[in-house]
C-alpha cells in the first residue's frame, strides 16, 4: 500500500503514520520528493486498510500497489525517477553515466593506465573486478584484496567512484571499505543473502539481470536491497540466454522501455557480454543510449589480447576516447545530460 502524504504535510504527521503502519507488524519507507511525501506500506495489506490512514491528517489519498515489487514499483515515486549520486556524479533521470574499466584487475600497471584514459575521456565511474565469478574453477578468479587496493590507488589518483562486485557475504567488509557502488553479478541475482548484506551496506548497488530471468524476477530481486532502506538500486541489463547461437546472449534492448513503465530504478546496459566481441560493443552501446538507458557499463583494457578475462570483448585504450564521444552524442539526442 502506498500513502500519499498532503503537500505540506508536517513532520509529525509523517511520524505518526509511520509509527502506525509499524505497530501493525509492517515496515515503512519514505520517499521524499519536491512537494509530496510518500510512505510504502510493506506487509500485510488488509492490516494496513483496516488503519484507516485515509482520515489521518496530512494524508490525502492511499494506492494500492499490486505489483509483487513495492519499493522498485513506478507507483512508489508517482512518475518521479531515482536518481543516484555518488561525489557529485549522476545516473538516472535526466542524467547518463559511462561506467568502464577492465573485467579483472589484473596489475598496477593495467588497472592505473586504464583508469587514466577512461578518467581523461569522462567517464563517470571506474568498474573493476577483484573477486570474479568464472564457469571453470581453474579459470582466474580474481586478486581479491590486493585487487581491491589497486582499485583503491586509481580511485586516490582519478578521483572515479569504483564499481566492483561483490560474490560473498564474507567478503562485505573488505569490499564495503573501497567500493562505491556494489556490483551483483548475473549469477548471483537471486541470491538473496547476499542481495540483503549488500542492501545493509548502505552503498549504492548494481544489479545485474540473471542469465534466464524475467524482468519481474529482476525486480523483485532489486526488492531485497530496496526493503533494507538502501534506495540506491540500478538495474542492468546485461543479456540473457535464447536459442540464438550466432552470439553469446542476447542482449535484451526492449527490457529498457520495458522497465521504464515498470520501474523508477536507473537502467544501465551492459553492452560487452552479449556479442563476447569488441566489434560489436560500439552498436549494442549506441542502440541502449538511444533506447532510453540510463548508462551503460563497458570493458575497457589496456592490452585486450593478453587479458586474462574476456580480452575479445574489451575495448582498447585506444579507442575509448571516440567511442566516449559516439555514445555520448546518442544519449544527448535521446534527452540525457552527459557529465563525468
Amino acid at each position: 500500500m502506498m500513502i500519499v502524504m498532503k503537500e505540506g504535510a508536517t513532520a509529525e504527521q509523517i511520524a505518526h503514520v509511520v509509527e502506525r503502519i509499524e505497530e501493525v507488524g509492517c515496515s515503512a519507507h519514505l520517499s521524499t520528493g519536491e512537494l509530496l511525501t510518500v510512505i510504502g506500506a510493506i506487509g500485510d495489506r488488509d492490516r494496513v486498510a483496516a488503519l484507516g490512514l485515509e482520515m489521518t491528517d496530512g494524508v490525502d489519498h492511499l494506492v494500492p500497489i499490486l505489483k509483487p515489487y513495492k519499493l522498485a514499483s513506478a507507483q512508489f515515486k508517482k512518475g518521479e525517477r531515482t536518481v543516484v549520486e555518488i561525489d557529485g556524479r549522476r545516473i538516472g533521470g535526466d542524467h547518463f553515466g559511462l561506467i568502464a574499466g577492465p573485467c579483472t584487475i589484473e596489475s598496477r600497471e593495467q588497472t592505473l593506465d586504464v583508469a587514466r584514459v577512461v578518467n581523461d575521456a569522462g567517464a563517470t565511474m571506474l568498474r573493476g573486478g577483484a573477486y570474479k565469478p568464472r564457469t571453470s574453477p581453474y579459470s582466474f578468479q580474481g586478486l581479491g584484496v590486493a585487487g581491491l587496493r589497486l582499485l583503491q590507488e586509481a580511485k586516490d589518483e582519478t578521483g572515479l567512484p569504483i564499481v566492483t562486485e561483490l560474490m560473498d557475504v564474507r567478503d562485505v567488509e573488505d569490499v564495503v571499505e573501497v567500493a562505491d557502488v556494489i556490483q551483483i553479478g548475473a549469477r548471483n541475482m537471486q541470491n538473496y543473502t547476499l542481495l540483503t548484506e549488500a542492501g545493509r551496506t548502505g552503498k549504492a548497488v548494481l544489479l545485474k539481470r540473471g542469465l534466464s530471468s524475467t524482468l519481474d524476477d529482476l525486480l523483485m530481486a532489486s526488492e531485497y536491497v530496496l526493503k533494507e532502506g538502501n534506495p540506491n538500486v540500478m538495474l542492468c541489463e546485461r543479456g540473457i540466454r535464447t536459442f540464438e547461437t550466432a552470439y553469446r546472449f542476447t542482449l535484451d534492448l526492449l527490457a529498457i522501455p520495458a522497465l521504464r513503465e515498470l520501474t523508477h530504478l536507473p537502467i544501465v546496459v551492459d553492452p560487452s557480454h552479449a556479442p563476447g566481441r569488441r566489434d560489436w560493443v560500439p552498436a549494442m552501446s549506441l542502440a541502449a543510449a538511444a533506447a532510453g538507458a540510463d548508462g551503460v557499463i563497458v570493458e575497457v583494457h589496456n592490452d585486450p589480447e593478453h587479458a586474462i578475462c574476456d580480452g575479445p570483448q574489451a575495448l582498447p585504450t585506444s579507442d575509448f576516447a571516440d567511442y566516449a564521444d559516439q555514445v555520448r552524442r546518442v544519449a544527448e539526442v535521446a534527452g540525457k545530460l552527459v557529465t563525468a
